[in-house]
């Protein structure tokens, strides 16, 4: 489908998919991060309004941990799945060679 715009020989409907998949994925990793910092970082008895000055630090130490670590195990998924393509590639080759 060259010259459709879509990059990587996707039709409109996969990209659609693909994209309604992201923001499901990035919702759920906002939530579960709101949950674990919210209860690792504020207590259960509200002492003010505002947060205080460690509860704001370790909120901000926490999201920027949790998500260095999403941003960590994505890069390694997307490193062992193109090993897996290249493996699969390479053994298709090879099968194609022998007679």
């Amino acid at each position: 489908m060259a010259g459709s715009g879509v990059p990587g020989g996707l039709n409109e409907g996969q990209m659609k998919l693909m994209q309604d998949l992201e923001v499901e994925v990035m919702a759920d990793l906002f939530n579960r991060m709101t949950a674990v910092c919210h209860r690792k970082c504020v207590p259960t008895k509200y002492r003010d309004s505002e947060l205080s000055k460690g509860e704001s630090v370790c909120l901000d130490r926490c999201v920027a941990k949790y998500l260095d670590v999403h941003e960590r195990i994505g890069q390694k998924l997307t490193n062992i799945s193109q090993a897996e393509q290249e493996q699969m590639k390479s053994m298709m080759a090879a099968q194609q060679a022998t007679p």
